[in-house]
């Protein structure tokens, strides 16, 4: 079978699967693993090269909506006839869907359950420990900082920070992900913020540059000097690495 994988999390599920040797083509992003790295380029992951692709001869393609925008992606393929299967997921659920989903349909359901399995284990031994803590910090994650962009109740990352002993500070909003007023953060109070912005390599991210501004003073991350880089490939790519962005976030509420 000859795969195409329109984004990062998708291409990082069947990694996990053990097939990344089906893939033929990738969107921009994708990065992982190393030895996907020389595959052909079929654009950035919400406006991909519709004729590129099919350049490919994909049996399947792997599309996604994930992020705004990929909408457009899905729209192009369909017009074109390119066969594909959308992988979508706002929930940790979800996510163990898609790689069920993956695997039956290269004919690894066997290997999708181990994958998913094992996934359920790490996160339970983490809200094994993290659930037994009577303080429960209160965390905003940033998808992007100008305007600041945070995920609602629609974002698995919101159950990430609850099995790692936080609460998500707009988990309230019945979103996936929304750009907010900068005021709206100090009214939440965050004892915790993570910058994880989108497409920013993280040696390229600047949590320090929270602390600079207007109005956040008194915010209580950035009073008590609690504002971390959190890798946006554990965070904002649904698949299998989340695990490690939990067990990640555990340790950090844990210092606090």
């Amino acid at each position: 079978m000859r795969v195409v994988s329109l984004c990062p999390s998708n291409t990082e599920i069947l990694w996990a699967l053990g097939a990344a040797d089906v893939l033929v083509g990738l969107d921009r992003s994708s990065d992982f693993p190393e030895s996907i790295l020389g595959l052909p380029r079929v654009g950035p992951d919400i406006d991909v090269d519709v004729p590129t692709i099919l350049a490919l001869h994909p049996d399947l393609v792997l599309s996604s909506l994930s992020v705004p925008g990929m909408e457009k992606n899905v729209a192009r393929l369909d017009a074109a006839g390119v066969p594909h299967i959308v992988i979508d997921a706002q929930s940790l659920a979800g996510v163990f869907e898609n790689i069920r989903v993956v695997g039956r349909l290269l004919g690894l359901g066997g290997r999708a359950a181990e994958v998913v399995a094992g996934m359920q284990a790490r996160l339970d031994a983490v809200a094994g420990v993290a659930g037994s803590r009577q303080v429960r910090p209160k965390v905003c994650l940033e998808w992007w900082p100008k305007p600041v962009i945070v995920p609602g109740a629609r974002c698995w990352t919101t159950e990430m920070i609850r099995i790692a002993g936080g609460e998500s500070a707009f988990a309230h909003l019945d979103v996936r992900s929304t750009p907010i007023e900068d005021a709206r953060v100090p009214e939440a109070a965050p004892d915790v913020i993570l910058t994880s912005w989108c497409g920013v390599p993280h040696e390229r991210q600047r949590p320090d540059k929270v602390y600079e501004r207007a109005g956040w003073a008194d915010v209580p991350a950035v009073r008590n000097r609690r504002v971390f880089a959190a890798e946006e490939r554990y965070f904002g790519r649904p698949g299998p690495r989340l695990v490690e962005g939990v067990e990640w976030l555990a340790g950090v509420l844990a210092s606090g």
